[in-house]
């Protein structure tokens, strides 16, 4: 350190002032690379996330209103007769490519390859009309947007 105080005093007035504001730059330059753009990168996507948040959490709150008016409206009467007969009418007239269906006791399981999401809600929407529960739903998105995949869906009466 007193090799550094006695070459800073063996310069010359200005050649000192040249070497403080070279050192003042350097560091502001250095705080403004390591810290300050990070932060301001980090805040930003975090904002991002945020409005993205909001925004998935608002459908949610639309869809699970919805949801509710749906089963409110839909018939309290419990479904008599085939649940296979109910799901190949509803499923021709909403144009749903039904991959397999396979009965299990009361309940029917349906398995379908590739639907669009708002039509699978419509159909699903009435067949709770016409009095059918759905017991359990095992839907993952593919890969062409707005489309889903319904791997299992456990209906009953």
């Amino acid at each position: 350190m007193d090799s550094i105080k006695s070459w800073f005093k063996a310069l010359s007035e200005r050649e000192q002032i040249m070497v403080l504001s070279a050192a003042v730059v350097a560091v502001v330059g250095i705080f403004y690379i390591a810290l300050w753009q990070p932060l301001n990168q980090s805040i930003e996507t975090q904002r991002a996330a945020v409005q993205s948040d909001k925004a998935l959490l608002t459908w949610v709150q639309e869809q699970s209103s919805r949801a509710i008016v749906l089963r409110q409206s839909a018939s309290q009467t419990s479904f008599t007769g085939s649940l296979t007969q109910v799901v190949n009418q509803t499923t021709r007239g909403a144009n749903i490519p039904v991959a397999r269906m396979q009965p299990q006791g009361d309940e029917l399981i349906v398995s379908i390859d590739q639907v669009e999401f708002n039509e699978l809600i419509q159909w699903l929407a009435t067949l709770e009309k016409r009095g059918v529960r759905i017991v359990q739903s095992d839907v993952s998105e593919v890969d062409t947007k707005g489309f889903v995949q319904v791997r299992r869906l456990q209906l009953g009466k």
